[in-house]
């Protein structure tokens, strides 16, 4: 959005008291207008040519734009200059019109959409200024661009793929920018891509090194919208149909927010500013729910633009107009039945997810996918979509991650152990190709923690680069969350942390040992070896050619600790374990014609110096040492060495070519039988390591065995079956079934156990106060409610004796008339005197109860007296 977007036209600039002569007012005023043309200016199909110059370039999304451009202009800058009189002369203002399409000219490539938009604005400069000249407003000599210089000539065209990567990885740092497709369908023009250069050779395929299209372009994951979505996306392209008087499309004042710096009073008065922008991106990121959710967002825009703009404004009109259309093409959207917005394909987007085999796979989950090319290795990707088809299959696409033997990539190249790199393959599924889930980590995290509520069994990689199918490159990742479906980029996952960071050291390329002896610098890039059409490489490829610059050289090597001093094995003679061959003979592991008890030869025929093809022991002892060591057909010297993890990547010379494992110097020498004798008895010693010995069966008991069953055993080159004395030394202790929690994070849960224990009691304590606080109030408000009735009673009791005696008035006139006092006189004469009758007669009476009394006690006091004599 313009910077004049949802706003008035700016005032002119205030004339100050005192000017220097050199620009007067009108050619102040014509600078604004010339500027404020360049922001009206449209081409006859509605395109704003401008709109790139609106403000500077963003540092961040194209960081190497100001190592070139040394003096950036905006459209902004010019408004800002004008309104704060820093122009000295009308010809610096001319000079910073030119070099607006300067730069852009300097900048992009030839044929590009800011290129050509250059070329128009620089045309429309050239209009508004000649017209100024032909006022007379300034001479022609003003009104001519100054020299600037040359534009350089472009640099030879980038790759398709790298251009896409860092828009992407843009895209994840910088929230907003919208998929240019969207934008060419929405405006009816669609942006030109750059042409390759005359003389180029860009296009030009080598039939030798020819892929399929398939398998090296970038892709991106298919379009797959919910009804809510499609209907979204209609009402936003039905605004832009509706034309100004200018035949401009009215929603070009609503694309962006204004310019922070030219319009700071807008973000004073509009407290929840949006634009079409940012309703564009929330939809993408799948923030709205419903139409009407939409819809509030859409009124709040044409809302906002009301409320800052005058009503008789050309703004504050088309924003009334497309509220309008808004809520009526809603109103219609809402009435189609979901039917209507299927895919022409058939497909039904499944939003929720997808049911399968009792577990839901929704978008953002990790998984692994059937690898045609190997089953050992399956596909590590991640999901971006979930559709059922027109038959009712229901399918995902996924975004595929390589493994470092799927790449092609400089032959020093270390790499974190269980590392895969992110490709630009989003590939189609069906739902039954998924093996299992899996967890990609981004390897800031990989060595703090796991994530939580994953099975214990479940495989992690780590993640570091992008991977570049084309120029095979691998490309360090800016922001993880460039890499994920929009859906989940926002979440975040929970974590068991270690008690302290893993130190995670890298390992050199498990292909290393695929270049070649000649290989040079000057070498064309070797290409990865395809199999199956629908999965990764079978294997890549390692070269020799320079690094660039940003690659960093490989770390350095560190030395072995050495190995451990242990006693020499006992010697072991051809007699000495006889029982081994009566337990095998037991076994009855004999063939279809009965050969009798299977005979064991030790496979000792070369020197002790000499090394023989030994295969590795079975996948579930390799397996259990490191699950990523082991490798069908692998083939290894007849000194087995245990390895640690970090091993997993040392390749040996003789190894098969897609091996990914190197024999290491062994403490104890080849596991040969064939061992000089001594004629001193052997002496036992339980602390001393056991020796290991290789047996193969004789000729006849291995014709014996059918070779279906051969196969599943591990043979030597004659399809001999090997028994080993022992099995493989494991070193690594086996994993904790159940992954517990750290000291720190208990002490933590501790601690906010404690807090909140702490607060309960708070808030009873608080809780018990207001209660007592209450009764206090309650027992207050009753004494003073008793202290006012106290004081009140006699008011009332004066109060009730007047309105007696008043009444007492009315009634002895009423009777008496005229003889009322008199009368009353009389009447309390007569109380009175009854008062004092009734005094006198209850003292008389009292007199005579008291006389009785004594008189009583006298004659009982006589009777005990009397009693008592006799």
């Amino acid at each position: 959005m313009s910077e004049r977007n949802q706003s008035q036209q700016p005032e002119e600039p205030v004339t100050s008291i005192e000017d220097d002569g050199a620009i007067n007012n009108e050619q102040w005023k014509a600078m604004m207008d010339v500027t404020m043309a360049i922001y009206d200016f449209r081409e006859p199909d509605g395109h704003d040519p401008s709109r790139l110059f609106h403000r500077s370039v963003n540092k961040r999304i194209v960081p190497d734009y100001y190592d070139i451009i040394k003096d950036p202009m905006a459209l902004s800058i010019l408004k800002q200059r004008i309104n704060k009189r820093e122009y000295k002369q009308f010809s610096d203002f001319v000079r910073d019109c030119a070099l607006i399409p300067h730069n852009a000219q300097t900048y992009n490539r030839p044929k590009s959409q800011a290129y050509e938009d250059a070329i128009v604005i620089k045309g429309v400069f050239h209009e508004e200024l000649k017209k100024l000249a032909d006022k007379g407003v300034i001479s022609a000599e003003e009104a001519e661009f100054p020299d600037l210089g040359e534009i350089p000539e472009a640099d030879p065209l980038p790759d398709d793929d790298e251009e896409e990567e860092e828009e992407e990885e843009a895209e994840g740092e910088v929230e907003g920018e919208e998929d240019d497709e969207e934008d060419s369908e929405d405006d009816g023009r669609r942006r030109k891509k750059p042409g390759p250069k005359p003389g180029s050779k860009r296009g030009i395929k080598d039939p030798q090194k020819q892929e399929p299209d398939l398998r090296k372009k970038r892709g991106r994951p298919p379009r797959v919208d919910t009804p809510m979505e499609t209907r979204i996306k209609t009402i936003l392209k039905g605004i832009r149909k509706f034309k100004g008087p200018g035949g401009h499309p009215k929603i070009v004042h609503f694309e962006r927010l204004p310019d922070k710096a030219t319009y700071p009073d807008y973000y004073m008065e509009i407290k929840e500013p949006i634009a079409i922008d940012i309703i564009k991106r929330k939809s993408k990121r799948k923030k709205y729910n419903s139409v009407d959710h939409f819809m509030r967002d859409l009124d709040l825009m044409f809302d906002n633009a009301k409320a800052y703009n005058q009503s008789e404004s050309q703004i504050y009109r088309d924003a009334v107009d497309l509220q309008n259309e808004a809520r009526k093409l809603a109103e219609q959207e809402k009435k189609k039945p979901d039917s209507e917005y299927l895919m022409e394909d058939g497909r039904f987007p499944l939003p929720d997810g997808i049911l399968h085999r009792g577990e839901l796979w929704k978008v953002g989950d990790w998984v692994h996918i059937q690898n045609p090319n190997d089953v050992s290795k399956p596909i590590v990707a991640q999901i971006y979509r979930t559709w059922q088809d027109a038959e009712g299959e229901k399918w995902i696409n996924a975004c595929w991650y390589y493994r470092p033997e799927q790449t092609v990539h400089h032959f020093e190249k270390h790499f974190y152990p269980n590392e895969v790199v992110k490709t630009g393959q989003y590939r189609d599924h069906r739902i039954d190709e998924i093996v299992d889930r899996c967890f990609v980590m981004f390897f800031t995290r990989y060595s703090r923690g796991r994530p939580r509520d994953l099975a214990p069994d479940k495989d992690i990689y780590v993640c570091e680069a992008r991977y570049n199918e084309e120029k095979h490159k691998l490309n360090k990742i800016k922001t993880w969350a460039s890499c994920l479906p929009d859906e989940v980029r926002e979440k975040d996952y929970e974590m068991d942390l270690f008690d302290v960071p893993r130190k995670i050291k890298k390992v050199p390329s498990p292909i290393k040992h695929l270049l070649k002896e000649d290989a040079k610098e000057t070498d064309d890039l070797p290409r990865p070896t395809w199999g199956a059409d629908n999965a990764p490489p079978v294997v890549g490829a390692v070269h020799r050619r320079p690094r660039d610059e940003n690659e960093s050289p490989p770390p350095e090597p560190t030395p072995s600790p050495p190995p451990p001093s242990l006693p020499p094995p006992p010697m072991a003679s051809a007699t000495s374990r006889p029982s081994m061959s009566q337990n095998m003979s037991s076994a009855g592991m004999a063939g279809p014609g009965n050969v009798g008890p299977v005979q064991l030869q030790a496979a000792s025929t070369t020197p002790m110096n000499q090394t023989s093809p030994v295969p590795v022991p079975s996948a579930a002892y390799q397996t259990q040492m490191n699950p990523q060591m082991y490798q069908p057909n692998q083939r290894r010297t007849s000194s087995f060495v245990p390895q640690s993890p970090v091993g997993a990547y040392q390749a040996s010379p003789a190894a098969h070519p897609y091996s990914a494992a190197q024999p290491s110097p062994s403490p104890y020498g080849p596991y040969s039988t064939n061992r000089p004798q001594t004629a001193a008895a052997p002496v036992y010693n339980p602390n001393a390591p056991r020796p290991v010995e290789v047996f193969h069966l004789v000729d006849a008991a291995n014709a014996a065995i059918p070779e279906d069953i051969r196969k599943q055993f591990h043979c030597d080159e004659r399809g001999h079956v090997l028994f080993f004395s022992a099995p493989p030394l494991d070193i690594i202790p086996p994993s904790q079934p159940k992954l517990g929690h750290s000291l720190k994070y208990l002490a933590a849960k501790e601690e906010r156990q404690k807090n909140v224990a702490e607060r309960k009691r708070k808030l009873a304590e608080d809780q018990k106060q207001r209660d007592e606080e209450a009764k206090r109030r309650r027992a207050d408000e009753e004494t003073a409610l008793a202290a006012r009735v106290e004081a009140l009673v006699p008011k009332a009791i004066e109060s009730m004796l007047q309105q007696v005696s008043s009444g007492t008035d009315e009634l002895y006139k009423g009777f008496y008339q005229g003889e009322a006092d008199s009368a009353r006189a009389a009447d309390i004469k007569a109380r009175e005197s009854r008062i004092r009758v009734d005094r006198l007669a209850r003292q008389q009476t009292a007199q005579i109860q008291a006389q009785s009394t004594n008189e009583g006690f006298v004659n009982l006091k006589g009777t005990a007296m009397y009693l008592d004599d006799n």
